[in-house]
């Protein structure tokens, strides 16, 4: 079974045993190291998930990046505050474009107001945008009139990481092979190297096969190790990846 809990922990002890360092998205743009991974967390859902993940991460003395939404099913008060207190580093997963329906006056004034509570919980410096892929907006487009980094934002992955130096994967559509199911997580790059399931890219890591710099985008409610919840997110995501492909057909 892929895309469980112990498949992931298997995926961070290979990112290990092939030597990789870890560091926040924070610290990879203040200081970037050379061989090095950084572990992006969307917490869309069931933010339980994401504690999850954050306390494997923890057991094993690495720090990842955890971008909340500003939303029930993804925001808890207790939970930020307990995976911040791991020496994780906490973002704004935001998606205000959406939320007011494409009014940017209304958007700004919404991103601001969240981006001051969640600061409340936890140090933010860095942003990161969700797909919304239901959406007719996208909600990067907040940018072309607002500039985030007069909120003392320092970086959004999608505007301020060079994807032709860092190699980029995401489990998007609950795959590794994510293009024909991603309406927005896409990014340009020059890496060509595909994967299909986890432990091919764990089989990478074992020899040595994989880009010194790498950014990974995890969904934790995609990962679980119970039957049930395994199968009932399977089922889920499928259906979620026909309309998607539906969408991205209409949309060209």
């Amino acid at each position: 079974m892929d895309f469980t809990v112990h498949k992931y922990k298997s995926l961070l002890l290979s990112m290990k045993n092939a030597g990789y360092e870890f560091q926040t998205y924070n610290d990879f743009i203040i200081q970037p190291k050379n061989k090095v991974i950084i572990l992006r967390h969307d917490v869309d859902l069931n933010p339980e998930n994401s504690l999850c993940f954050a306390e494997i991460q923890a057991e094993l003395g690495i720090k990842g990046v955890y971008y909340f939404r500003a939303v029930k099913v993804s925001w808890d008060d207790t939970i930020i505050k307990k995976i911040s207190s791991l020496g994780h580093e906490i973002g704004y997963h935001y998606e205000n474009i959406t939320t007011t329906n494409g009014n940017l006056n209304l958007a700004i004034k919404d991103f601001t107001k969240n981006l001051e509570l969640l600061r409340k919980l936890a140090p933010v410096s860095t942003i990161c945008m969700h797909g919304s892929p239901l959406s007719k907006y996208d909600n990067k487009d907040l940018w072309k009139t607002n500039d985030y980094k007069l909120l003392g934002i320092i970086a959004e992955p999608y505007f301020d990481t060079d994807f032709d130096k860092v190699f980029y994967l995401t489990d998007t559509g609950r795959t590794w092979n994510s293009e024909k199911f991603s309406v927005r997580d896409k990014v340009n790059s020059s890496f060509t190297q595909k994967f299909t399931e986890t432990n091919e890219i764990i089989t990478a890591f074992n020899q040595n096969k994989l880009p010194n710099q790498i950014m990974f985008t995890f969904h934790p409610q995609r990962w679980n190790n119970h039957f049930i919840k395994w199968f009932i997110e399977l089922f889920n995501q499928n259906v979620k990846n026909l309309v998607k492909r539906l969408l991205i057909s209409i949309r060209k």
